[in-house]
């Protein structure tokens, strides 16, 4: 569900902004957009900020994103289980959960730059002078940290984000960063409550989660949505070896050395049994320049840990079209690693498909059939398993299926119900048929 414009990102081959009816709106209130401390406005997307505000029509943006997600669910819900599984919530620019705070594709933003915080629209503000005057201190309510540096700044370079000393670590820095990070984990819940809400409505398709034997010989059958939500999150994994990771912070991540960012966010996916999608994933640290502090293989170990934590899978995505063996092997590293401190990948999304691809389609077509060796055992594990389930499926409505026959044939000889049994029998037959397709 994407609730953003296309283009200006790394790797965007297209260009599509938002729909013209919510721009011509936001032309008369700008401040529908994320805003920097310039007052320059972010069109990417709508700031969470009005999330809840009836600004279109006597609609909110929660209510249109609802609406939308119900539109398309009424549209294909008969496809939902089979060729649809899952159903990803845009939560912000690019489809990420995040806020605009390094806009590369005007200009504004080069790597490593810290990025700049999006909080100067008035529906944020208001937000941030409220949250100030409830913790006494007022003075906090006017905007973000004015020693934060501007969008290329280093990290040594800012008052707030050096790694001694910095403002990161004041009392002031605590509740601003609490604040900034905690409405985005507001969003991503409002969001995802409302996509929840629709794919759970009854009538949806639902599959089977899981079968219970009970003491008394019965057996319960517990079903689920048959599409799962899921969410993106960015690697921003410059600054991570720093002590601030300011990259992070200015995105809406309340990440540093001595805290974990990620935890209340996967928190909130593991409330909508969601899956989480994260970035990076062909990326080493030696491959990236040391002034920027990068480090994308510690980042994802961090979140895969979370993850596992929480019990939310994930899945994996490519930050960059590459093509070869190093990414590939760090692609291959990151889904299926078995070394004590490393996680599983449940899905991979490979970036992306047109002319680079097919350019080096033997190396893309290596790279399928080896993933697809390594997960061989699990998925054989997987069917056999769907196998089990359909077996027991079958059994349980021949049982039924017999039964009712049984009592069509006492019933014959009074009410001359004797023509339905040759599509009976014919019935039983398919279904003693090993090939034939129980709940298929």
């Amino acid at each position: 569900m994407s609730f953003h414009a296309a283009g200006g990102n790394v790797g965007d081959t297209c260009k599509i902004p938002l729909p013209k009816w919510v721009v011509d709106i936001g032309e008369r209130n700008p401040d529908i957009f994320y805003t920097d401390k310039q007052m320059h406005r972010n069109k990417e997307c709508l700031s969470l900020g009005c999330d809840e505000v009836p600004l279109f029509w006597g609609r909110s943006p929660v209510d249109m994103y609802q609406d939308f997600t119900d539109a398309f669910a009424d549209a294909f819900d008969y496809l939902f289980g089979t060729v649809i599984t899952e159903i990803t919530v845009g939560l912000g620019p690019a489809g990420e959960l995040r806020y605009p705070s390094y806009p590369e594709g005007d200009g504004r933003w080069r790597f490593p730059g810290v990025g700049e915080y999006q909080c100067c629209d008035k529906y944020m503000l208001a937000d941030l002078r409220a949250a100030a005057r409830a913790v006494g201190h007022p003075e906090w309510g006017h905007g973000g940290p004015h020693d934060a540096g501007h969008y290329n700044s280093r990290s040594w370079e800012t008052g707030f984000f050096v790694s001694q000393g910095g403002n990161w670590q004041s009392e002031y820095g605590h509740f601003f960063l609490s604040w900034y990070s905690g409405l985005l984990v507001k969003h991503a819940r409002r969001v995802l409550g409302v996509a929840a809400e629709v794919l759970n409505k009854p009538g949806r398709p639902r599959v089977l989660k899981a079968i219970d034997k009970l003491e008394n010989g019965h057996v319960m059958y517990e079903f689920k949505p048959a599409v799962q939500l899921g969410a993106k999150l960015a690697g921003v994994h410059w600054w991570f070896k720093s002590r601030a990771h300011a990259a992070e912070l200015t995105a809406g991540y309340y990440n540093t050395r001595d805290r974990d960012g990620y935890a209340p966010i996967i928190q909130v996916l593991a409330e909508f049994n969601g899956r989480l999608s994260f970035t990076c994933v062909e990326m080493r640290d030696c491959e990236h320049p040391p002034e920027g502090r990068c480090s994308p293989q510690g980042l994802l170990q961090q979140v895969l840990e979370c993850a596992e934590r929480y019990g939310v899978p994930l899945a994996g995505e490519n930050a960059l079209q590459r093509y070869d063996e190093h990414a590939f092997d760090r692609i291959a590293e990151s889904a299926f690693g078995r070394t004590a401190r490393s996680g599983r990948l449940e899905q991979l999304t490979f970036l992306r498909m047109g002319d680079l691809m097919f350019d080096n389609w033997e190396a893309f077509c290596s790279f399928l059939k080896r993933m697809r060796g390594n997960s061989g055992d699990e998925a054989a594990e997987q069917q056999l398993a769907q196998q089990q389930w359909l077996q027991h499926s079958h059994q349980h409505q021949l049982a039924g299926l017999q039964q009712q026959q049984q009592h069509y044939a006492l019933a014959a000889n009074s009410v001359n119900l004797q023509q339905q049994l040759p599509s009976m029998q014919q019935h039983e037959q398919q279904l003693s048929d090993p090939g034939h397709g129980v709940m298929q």
